[in-house]
């Protein structure tokens, strides 16, 4: 009976005892908790630089396909060949065309013969009629709609053969603008058609002016405006610094990338850069000046939310946030904040709210 009190007195006491430790964890742990530095959220916004790739296309560049279908009689450039604007690229030649032409023109001259004759015709008839009784109405009426009618169909006649001139203009391919030939897909002899369009004929590209294109994050694009000045460099020159301004915005920001087209205007006399070249692009940012900022380490990104965690009156709530512009040390924040909040400043989603 003895040996039974003793064992129960001894499980109470290693009860009591493990009970204490327990209460001991515990108050440790809330002490740690309690102790988390706080950062305050300070106003202005956070100066950064970013690197982007972005890549040069030809400020203007035109596929060359033929309006008529006709035989490639001469072609005067090839690839690499710089050209200014008007110059004959290529002649092409269309007997088909040629006589179409000839027949439009001597019908106009048909019908302006015919309207030549009744025109004369009404006029005297208007000048006899003049005598009471010389020239009856009727017959000034008649003669007067032929004439109408044979104006009307000389006009056409007219029209037809400067339609026809007009394509036989098309035979002649010329420039739009100045520019280097890039690619040709045609000789001599060779049968283009006007309804076929899997390759041109040729391609010309303006290359003494280029685009920078690049696609700034949605979060930076509105930080950037017009005029603003963008450095890159380009992989074929290593250690070159470029210059630019932006010059266009798109102002619509691609929901797929979440980005915005920018393009930057590069002056190329020199020759030394060509569209398609591949570039990385350094931008620099002031950041939002009445945006707020807080530590990086501040900001708590999971799966479902990002947010910081607010302490007030000793005890945290979880503020959501969106960012912005962020350094390795601080970024910005947009959200239900005010300066001069606290924040635990090494925050992560352990640290429950309350």
């Amino acid at each position: 009976m003895k040996f039974h009190i003793v064992l129960i007195a001894s499980i109470v006491l290693l009860g009591s005892c493990s009970n204490k430790r327990k209460e001991e964890q515990t108050s440790n742990k809330q002490t740690a908790i309690i102790n988390y530095p706080l950062a305050t959220v300070e106003q202005g916004g956070v100066a950064t630089t970013i690197k982007l790739p972005a890549q040069l296309v030809a400020y203007q560049e035109v596929s060359v396909f033929p309006k008529v279908n006709a035989y490639v009689k001469t072609v005067l450039v090839d690839i690499g060949s710089k050209v200014a604007q008007g110059t004959l690229l290529m002649i092409l030649e269309a007997p088909e065309l040629q006589q179409e032409a000839l027949q439009a023109k001597e019908k106009y001259a048909r019908a302006q013969a015919d309207y030549s004759i009744d025109k004369e015709h009404y006029q005297r008839l208007l000048e006899a009629s003049k005598t009471p009784g010389a020239i009856a109405t009727l017959d000034l009426s008649t003669i007067k709609s032929k004439m109408d009618a044979d104006n009307a169909v000389c006009n056409a006649e007219k029209a037809n053969w400067q339609a026809q001139q007009t394509m036989l203009g098309y035979l002649r391919v010329t420039a739009p603008f100045a520019g280097v030939i890039t690619e040709r897909n045609v000789h001599p002899g060779a049968l283009v058609s006007a309804s076929v369009k899997d390759k041109p004929m040729l391609e010309l590209k303006q290359v003494e002016h280029l685009r920078l294109q690049v696609d700034i994050p949605e979060a930076f694009a509105g930080t950037l405006k017009n005029k603003d000045t963008v450095s890159f460099f380009v992989s074929a020159y290593p250690g070159k610094k470029m210059t630019g301004f932006i010059s266009r915005k798109s102002d619509n920001v691609n929901t797929q990338y979440r980005s915005e087209r920018m393009e930057i205007d590069v002056l190329n006399k020199d020759g030394l850069l060509s569209p398609g070249m591949f570039t990385e692009v350094v931008l620099y940012s002031k950041g939002n000046v009445e945006g707020l900022s807080v530590p990086k380490s501040a900001v708590v990104t999971s799966t479902e939310r990002k947010y910081v965690l607010l302490v007030k009156d000793g005890k945290t709530t979880k503020v959501d946030v969106s960012t912005g512009n962020e350094t390795p040390g601080r970024i910005e924040v947009y959200g239900n904040l005010h300066v001069g909040d606290k924040v635990i400043a090494s925050a992560n989603d352990e640290i429950p709210a309350g």
